[in-house]
């Protein structure tokens, strides 16, 4: 399956998109996770805040195969 990304370095976020057909209907949030869902609560896209500080953590994280991100 192939994702979709793009990155905001002014803001310093990245979106992923997982579903490019739907409507949004409503989102969580968890810390720096965003994640956008539709009515039938299947995921659009997320959206990683402070993306630049996240996405070491999560590779160093998978590379150890746990990830907690603070």
């Amino acid at each position: 399956m192939a994702y979709k990304g793009k990155y905001d370095a002014e803001a310093d976020v990245l979106t992923v998109v997982v579903e490019e057909k739907g409507r949004l209907a409503y989102a969580e949030e968890v810390g720096d996770i965003i994640v956008h869902f539709n009515k039938d609560r299947e995921p659009l896209f997320m959206e990683i805040l402070n993306a630049s500080k996240i996405i070491p953590l999560m590779v160093q994280g998978l590379a150890k195969k746990e990830v907690t991100i603070t």
